[in-house]
């Protein structure tokens, strides 16, 4: 699971309350979904918890076999449709270098996600504002402005390896 600016994302690397966690997350998009006036259907709301479960980025058909288990069918457009949802609505978002989907730790809020995924386990965090993510992006519309350049969507995916894997690679 990814953790934004609601709760540390030093979490996704260390041991927490997970399922408090993402109950909360969970109870935030359905709130932000009621808002915008968007239908959690059973089948979205499926594939949001099954993204919730673990901290990393999950493959769409990842999320279908997990669907299918759970009878929702077992068809390619079944998980495309909800996480295309998902991510249309700021409940979830494409970690586009692992071709996977993570939920959004910060649904409701606006912000570009900065993600920090470990090459090696494959945990995902999604840095907040308390970890220098609102740096990162001004640096980047910063860069972008000397080039008269408009950022129309960023998303920042950083690559490397979280605290446990660095400190079992250092050994």
């Amino acid at each position: 699971m990814l953790v934004g600016s609601s709760t540390s994302s030093a979490k996704a690397f260390t041991p927490h309350d997970h399922s408090r966690c993402a109950g909360a997350t969970l109870a935030r998009a359905e709130a932000v979904a009621a808002e915008k006036g968007a239908r959690l259907t059973p089948v979205r709301k499926r594939a949001l918890e099954i993204l919730l479960e673990e901290h990393r980025a999950m493959g769409a058909y990842e999320v279908l076999d997990r669907l299918a288990a759970d009878g929702f069918g077992k068809q390619p457009p079944v998980a495309y449709r909800a996480l295309e949802f998902l991510v249309e609505h700021g409940l979830a978002h494409r970690v586009r270098r692992l071709n996977a989907f993570a939920a959004c730790m910060s649904p409701g809020e606006e912000h570009a996600p900065v993600f920090l995924i470990c090459r090696n386990c494959g945990e995902v965090a999604e840095a907040g504002p308390e970890e220098g993510a609102d740096e990162v992006r001004h640096a980047l519309q910063g860069a972008a402005e000397r080039l008269n350049f408009h950022v129309e969507r960023a998303t920042v995916e950083a690559l490397g390896l979280c605290p446990n894997c660095a400190a079992e690679e250092a050994q």
